[in-house]
């Protein structure tokens, strides 16, 4: 995979407008700019620049995979990234130019992935530490953009390193620590050699999940899994104190941050954010978040700082007040249908596992949440008249739901045997379609209080992926991964056209003059198919590798779009069967894609939890 080409050379790029989105768990990856106005995080092989007050974004694309750390230079002119590769790959660190948005240099030594980074205090150096499978650490020149010099990260009987701190106030010393090793290090740069010392903490074996080092260099601290709290003196190497003695911080402590004024910002493993100081560690202020806190950020002295966590929301904290502002959130699973409400591009809703969320286009914010714990949901639409969004759950169930409030309007139980795959309604709100696991497809009536089985269509062999509704309501499609598509009558409720094909389908979508259909999935191919007769008018090549899982049309059909396994959002003109934009930003399996009403937008939602608003590229 390495680079992500694209494939022909003469195709337009398009436009990638904004993001929901921020990958909670990498630690510390979400910063606060020094110039305290801009919010640095990754999502999937991207770096995010957002303004704090405007959430204006920009993007910084460069690393072919996920990316596993973010730093910031003291002054903030440096973002350095790392990055996670295949096994036995070379690792990229990406050395950024904030100002300009722009890459500056690759610096390529480690081996898998690059487990976390850190800039010297008058920007002179980067240190980078390697994951599990490398185990090295390298001090860079930043002037240079060359390493320096390297050395194994740890001794040969004790754990990994896993993450590094450097000294606030000299550029020749720096920490790293891990499981069983705490060490710090001397830059010895006449012979280009670094010179680690092993801290002695006595009996006490530890795994350090986080570090902190005082804004004067007198003492570091390191959070533990265990949940407690070292308090180390870089001179000595000798353990000051320790604690808290008693109730120590579930599930670990997994951020640490020292304040200017003295005391700690500590999040633990269990969503805990509080405010202590040694020797005792008893929370002075605290508070409870929604996730595992994997990043402590402060905005200028710390009067002000933001916390990220694994569920993927991003929290603004006062100190003084010491409570929380939900200033972003995001699924943080797969992402697996996106739909628009009939004729507006205003609002969009999305799925991910137990959740159904309202996004609003514009100012990417969430409008509503829908939870239903412990189940995964499938598909969701909107009827046409904008009352309800119906969906579709792995327990079997039809959910509708009130699209402003969230309410349960109704449930279907048992609507398919092995949970509904998919869904579609008809355009005079009568009428659900939908699929399940064991193949069936089923007509709903639905009326104000009342919903029934209207009839039960036995025809495909295993799951129905995806299903659209002819305008007149008169005929549906559906297709099914067991390779074939059904065209289905719906006035006599019986089978139409059957399409075969050796792949699993995986998406759909009629003509809008409804005389063909075009179909993807597991082959890679996007087929045009007579509806009249079943048969295949062309084949083309959809993508060169993985399966395409989304596909969407204009309203006009002069173009539609696709996006799969590749990662790429993919713009083609239909009449020639040819790709004329793509786009490049996710880093996951696009999951689903849709072109919003009135063709403004393309939106695409991918497997690692992102949301992705591209420019229409073609005025409509």
């Amino acid at each position: 995979m390495g680079e992500q080409v694209l494939p022909e050379l003469d195709v337009a790029e398009l436009e990638l407008q904004a993001v929901i989105g921020f990958n909670g768990h990498v630690p510390n990856g979400l910063k606060c700019h020094p110039d305290q106005e801009h919010l640095i995080y990754p999502l999937g092989c991207t770096v995010l620049i957002q303004a704090i007050n405007t959430n204006e974004q920009n993007f910084l694309h460069g690393h072919g995979n996920n990316v596993s750390c973010v730093t910031i230079s003291k002054e903030g002119d440096y973002i350095a990234s790392g990055q996670v590769t295949f096994m036995g790959f070379k690792a990229d660190i990406i050395l950024w130019d904030f100002k300009k948005r722009e890459l500056i240099a690759r610096l390529s030594l480690h081996k898998g992935k690059i487990e976390a980074l850190a800039f010297s205090p008058n920007d002179l150096y980067l240190v980078s530490l390697g994951g599990p499978d490398d185990g090295s650490v390298v001090v860079w020149s930043i002037a240079k953009r060359d390493a320096i010099c390297g050395s194994p990260a740890a001794g040969l009987n004790v754990g990994n390193a896993t993450s590094v701190v450097f000294s606030r106030c000299r550029d020749e010393m720096f920490v790293t620590a891990g499981n069983g090793t705490i060490r710090v290090w001397e830059l010895d740069l006449p012979n280009r050699k670094i010179w680690p010392t092993e801290c002695q903490t006595g009996q006490m074996k530890r795994i350090v999940l986080s570090t902190g080092m005082a804004d004067d260099d007198s003492f570091f601290y390191l959070g533990t899994t265990t949940g407690d709290i070292l308090k180390m003196n870089p001179k000595t190497k000798l353990l000051a104190d320790t604690g808290p003695v008693k109730d120590k911080f579930s599930l670990g402590v997994s951020a640490l941050r020292c304040l200017k004024m003295g005391g700690l910002l500590v999040g633990s493993g269990a969503g805990l954010l509080i405010f202590c100081k040694s020797p005792s560690y008893k929370p002075i202020r605290k508070i409870q978040l929604q996730g595992g806190i994997t990043s402590i950020t402060l905005r200028g002295e710390g009067h002000q700082f933001f916390v990220g966590t694994e569920e993927s929301h991003i929290y603004r904290v006062n100190f003084t007040d010491f409570k929380e502002t939900l200033i972003a959130t995001c699924h943080f699973e797969a992402v697996q249908d996106i739909v628009f409400p009939f004729g507006t591009a205003e609002l969009f809703a999305t799925c991910a596992k137990k959740d159904i969320r309202v996004w609003h286009t514009m100012s990417k914010r969430e409008l509503l949440r829908i939870t239903v714990p412990n189940m995964t949901c499938h598909g969701i639409d909107f009827m046409r008249d904008g009352k309800s969004i119906i969906s579709a759950w792995d327990d079997g169930k039809i959910r509708a739901f009130a699209p402003e409030s969230g309410r349960l309007m109704y449930t279907i139980n048992s609507a398919h045997r092995i949970g509904v795959t998919a869904i579609a309604t008809t355009s005079d709100c009568k009428r659900i379609i939908s699929g399940g696991g064991e193949g069936e497809v089923r007509v709903w009536q639905v009326g104000c209080q009342t919903q029934k089985l209207e009839e039960a269509l036995k025809e495909h062999k295993s799951s129905v992926s995806c299903i659209r509704v002819k305008k007149n309501n008169e005929e549906c499609v559906t297709a099914s991964t067991d390779g074939t598509c059904i065209i289905w009558d719906l006035v006599r409720l019986r089978r139409n056209q059957m399409i075969l094909a050796n792949t699993l389908f995986q998406c759909v979508c009629y003509h809008p003059e409804e005389f063909q259909i075009i179909t993807s999935g597991t082959d890679r191919k996007i087929a045009y198919w007579e509806v009249f007769d079943g048969s295949v008018i062309r084949e083309l090549e959809g993508s060169l590798s993985g399966s395409i899982n989304g596909m969407d049309i204009t309203q006009e059909g002069g173009h539609f779009v696709t996006g799969g396994h590749d990662h790429l959002v993919k713009v083609w003109d239909y009449n020639e069967g040819e790709v004329t934009h793509v786009g490049v930003g996710h880093s996951g399996n696009i999951m689903a894609m849709r072109i919003s009403p009135g063709n403004q937008y393309i939106v695409s939602v991918s497997a690692d939890g992102a949301i992705l608003r591209w420019k229409y590229p073609f005025a409509s």
